[in-house]
């Protein structure tokens, strides 16, 4: 195979996948870890992969150009809803009296957020607007709302007064969302504003809770926030791949499927 043309082939691997670790392209090819690294720092060059975590992944401005359109949550919330309303429930009932929470923007979180307990107090801290219209009528919620620049395509507030205000308070439970999930690659998102806010939380929390539905596993975004062994809880639905489920029990996280 011409180098072009195994460099076609990357890109195509790297489109089916979203995201691979570089020996596993090598094994795939048939070729050496070094000949896969050349042709991805080549690539890399051209801006059509980056390089994160270990692993390859296509470029943002690739991945856009593949989608067609931009990530969007009206979209989302469209998207495996009766999957992301179970496990809204289910992490719902994780919720303790007295407990401090954190709870990310994205689709699947605002399906807890409407499923806050009412019968006991506790404090929610949150930075997207979607999150807050849920506790506004909550007389037993405690609200801190950390504000900035409002993202309008995840309805996310960013700003360092708001990563602040998480990094001077510590959660009982934070409740975190992703774009891809990956044993290898660890946890990722979509936008490069959405990684501060993500790592302050992981970083002020105590326990830390991951609500994922089923089609996030083995998929890998451009903006790596985590590492899988950084929650103590997966939450997902029954689509979850055997495969994938194996390897998070082996890692020694609590993985809760419904």
């Amino acid at each position: 195979m011409k180098p072009e043309e195994r460099r076609r082939e990357i890109l195509e691997l790297l489109k089916r996948e979203n995201g691979l670790p570089v020996q596993n392209i090598a094994d795939y090819l048939g070729v050496s870890h070094m000949t896969v690294r050349r042709d991805v720092d080549l690539l890399s060059a051209r801006e059509l992969v980056r390089v994160i975590h270990g692993g390859v992944i296509l470029s943002p401005t690739v991945h856009r150009d593949q989608a067609g359109t931009p990530y969007s949550l009206n979209t989302a919330r469209e998207e495996r809803q009766a999957a992301k309303e179970r496990i809204g429930e289910r992490a719902a009932s994780l919720i303790e009296p007295e407990d401090t929470l954190i709870i990310d923007s994205g689709s699947t979180t605002e399906c807890l957020a409407r499923r806050l307990p009412r019968e006991f107090p506790f404090t929610v801290i949150s930075y997207a607007l979607n999150i807050v219209i849920q506790t506004v009528d909550a007389e037993n919620v405690r609200a801190v709302f950390g504000g900035g620049v409002l993202h309008r395509n995840l309805l996310m507030f960013e700003s360092p007064e708001g990563i602040g205000i998480i990094q001077r308070h510590r959660a009982t439970k934070a409740f975190l969302s992703a774009a891809g999930v990956s044993c290898r690659l660890g946890v990722t998102c979509r936008n490069a504003y959405e990684r501060a806010t993500k790592r302050a939380v992981i970083q002020s929390s105590e326990q830390r809770i991951l609500l994922a539905d089923s089609s996030k596993f083995d998929r890998v975004r451009s903006e790596y926030f985590a590492d899988l062994q950084d929650f103590q809880i997966v939450l997902t639905d029954d689509g979850v791949p055997g495969s994938v489920a194996e390897e998070i029990r082996e890692a020694g996280i609590d993985l809760m499927v419904v």
